[in-house]
């Protein structure tokens, strides 16, 4: 085994609106908001585990997936138990539904960032379920 040097702490996503794109995951995953300041907003299981961390970034262009011209610059594949639901919901947060292959599941956030719906893998508990 490898010597661990460090442990992630948050996967920080520059945005306009760091309050609002917050809102919209913190609905999306059923965690709440552990920290809040003008310019950074936390969305943990609590305030001592790690999670998303959204920075302002005034000046921030979204991505436009699939052009390679302005890339998607992350993703993030969320696990559902039922895509078709799971992507009902998520219109109602305020995503939007992407182009793309037959049969893909890819939204933007209130932000723009590109995210899948992807179904859950049978090793994983049911969604409604803590590991």
């Amino acid at each position: 085994m490898a010597l661990m040097i460090g442990r992630l702490h948050h996967v920080v996503i520059d945005c306009p609106q760091p309050r609002a794109l917050a809102g919209f995951y913190s609905e999306l995953l059923g965690l709440p908001i552990t920290y809040e300041s003008r310019d950074w907003v936390v969305v943990a299981e609590n305030d001592t585990t790690s999670g998303l961390a959204f920075q302002l970034a005034p000046d921030h262009r979204p991505p436009r997936w699939p052009d390679p011209a302005e890339p998607q610059q992350f993703h993030l594949d969320i696990m559902v138990d039922d895509v078709e639901s799971a992507g009902e919901c998520v219109l109602a947060l305020g995503a939007r539904r992407l182009s793309g292959e037959r049969g893909a599941h890819v939204y933007a956030d209130v932000a723009g960032h590109p995210f899948c719906l992807i179904p859950r893998p049978p090793w994983a508990p049911p969604i409604g379920e803590r590991p």
